[in-house]
């Protein structure tokens, strides 16, 4: 996945000939009354991509248009990929069906009949393909968890980086691991510390594709038990506004197996924004050493811990409990047509005013990936916009990054019929 930024930077490739009999001898970069647009870009690898225009030198219908790529990378000039016809207003279209542009390329389109002229040259940007699934979403400290996962198109040989983010909602590389011949990774990590840890996998881009990443998975740490005072919880990662059960057992100090009766305990927890833990609930051990404290409601992530309230003192391991922001997303519309335009507005639960939220598209590899990049307003709002490029059903959500506060979460995802253009005039302009 891909965030739609300016600051991606344009794929650079050597303006090669054109290798087909023309008079073009070069990429042009200037139109001659001939324009172009090639929607969306950048795309996701393997997405289909609309292209079209208007031939602005009579006579503008009727006239044969060819359609060039030069495919980033490949030591290969332009070659010929299509040809088309002007309808009577001079306009041309070439769709570009899915699984066919998997890497960065350049288009340009001539006029084959009386005007011989031609388009600028358009740069589709292209971004890797990256899947992640992790061996457990839960552990203990020091306990291996194995990330597997595939790079498409084929980068064998290249790198891929394990990544965490950071409480600043940065990425920080954990490990690497190279891509082997089938352009798939394995990499393992343990934590030292507990927590709740989000991961993706990067891949960083190259002369063929942009990076491209991974959608996150969170991996839920715990302290290591302590013997005779166990702590645990109902559902190790919650969404705002649910609440949670914590339970476990104490046993007596001489013995690690013998149940000790009758003893109150006390919760403690401490917030993601408190410095020191507190108090918050008491209870009594059953006749089976058992405790249990619900129903306990964080807003944000928590640490608790079990003491006994009476001397001698003991207390548990500390348990870290996920609280996960809650998305709600909503499109102007839930169907387009090629080159229309659907804005998406949403909230998000806790307040992420000033934080960085992304537009996913479900692609055709069964992933999500990340379209566009906004910040969140205040009030905890938010929006984005699309332009459709082909025809087809369309699955959006909103996906927020976690942080120390929150664990990052999604929205429920929308879905958008996109049917073919019929009116030129409502699409994008081409140039």
């Amino acid at each position: 996945m891909r965030p739609r930024l300016a600051v991606l930077a344009m794929v650079v490739t050597t303006l090669l000939a054109v290798a087909v009999p023309s008079a073009v001898i070069a990429a042009p970069s200037h139109n001659r009354g001939l324009t172009i647009n090639a929607i969306p870009n950048p795309i996701d690898a393997g997405e289909g991509v609309f292209i079209y225009g208007h031939l602005n030198v009579g006579p503008v219908g009727d006239q044969t248009i060819i359609l060039y790529h030069h495919l980033a990378g490949s030591g290969n000039g332009y070659t010929e990929v299509g040809r088309t016809t002007t309808d009577s207003h001079g306009f041309y279209e070439f769709t570009r069906a899915e699984d066919v542009v998997t890497t960065n390329r350049s288009w340009f389109v001539r006029d084959a009949s009386i005007h011989r002229i031609h388009s600028r040259t358009v740069f589709e940007r292209v971004a890797a393909l990256v899947s992640l699934s992790p061996s457990s979403t839960t552990a203990v400290t020091g306990q291996p968890v194995v990330f597997t996962g595939h790079v498409g198109p084929n980068h064998a040989g290249e790198r891929v980086a394990l990544q965490e983010e950071t409480a600043a909602g940065d990425w920080r590389d954990l490990r690497s691991d190279r891509l082997d011949g089938a352009s798939n990774y394995s990499i393992t990590y343990r934590w030292r510390f507990a927590g709740d840890h989000t991961v993706r996998v990067l891949f960083g881009g190259d002369a063929r594709n942009i990076e491209g990443s991974a959608d996150p998975v969170t991996v839920a740490v715990q302290q290591k038990q302590v013997p005779g005072f166990t702590i645990t919880s109902s559902d190790q990662l919650i969404s705002y506004g649910q609440s949670v059960t914590i339970g476990g057992v104490l046993d007596q100090a001489s013995s690690a197996s013998t149940p000790e009766p009758n003893t109150p305990v006390t919760l403690w927890a401490r917030n993601a924004y408190q410095d020191r833990f507190t108090p918050i609930a008491d209870t009594t051990t059953g006749s089976d050493g058992s405790y249990s404290f619900a129903p306990q409601s964080p807003t944000y992530n928590t640490v608790y811990q079990v003491r006994t309230t009476l001397a001698p003192h003991r207390h548990s391991a500390v348990l870290f409990e996920g609280v996960q922001d809650v998305l709600t997303i909503t499109p102007s519309s839930t169907s387009s047509q090629v080159g229309g335009h659907v804005t998406f507005t949403g909230t998000v639960l806790p307040d992420k005013a000033g934080h960085v939220i992304y537009l996913q598209l479900l692609g055709a590899d069964g992933d999500w990936h990340n379209e566009e990049i906004r910040i969140v307003s205040n009030g905890s709002t938010f929006q984005f916009g699309w332009t459709f490029g082909k025809a087809g059903t369309y699955q959006f959500r909103a996906r927020i990054p976690g942080g120390d506060g929150n664990v990052g979460g999604a929205s429920a995802p929308v879905s958008i019929q996109v049917s073919p253009s019929t009116n030129p005039a409502t699409l994008p302009l081409a140039s």
